[in-house]
């Protein structure tokens, strides 16, 4: 997937889980392990490796959890 497309879809649901009650990088982790395959969670990982740009905070710190 292009990496565009891949952070628009993960700062989509970080706009959702961050304007919900509780630990929204906790609740955005769980989804990606739940909804996403491994190879998108793996090429989410490397982006954010190499600076995340573009990727809200939530996303990131929700990287760091998988």
């Amino acid at each position: 997937m292009s990496p565009e497309k891949m952070v628009t879809m993960a700062n989509q649901i970080a706009t959702f889980f961050d304007t919900q009650p509780g630990d929204a990088p906790d609740k955005i982790a769980a989804h990606l392990k739940d909804y996403w395959e491994p190879r998108m969670r793996s090429q989410l990982r490397d982006y954010v490796a190499a600076g995340g740009a573009g990727l809200r905070p939530s996303v990131q710190e929700a990287v760091q959890r998988l």
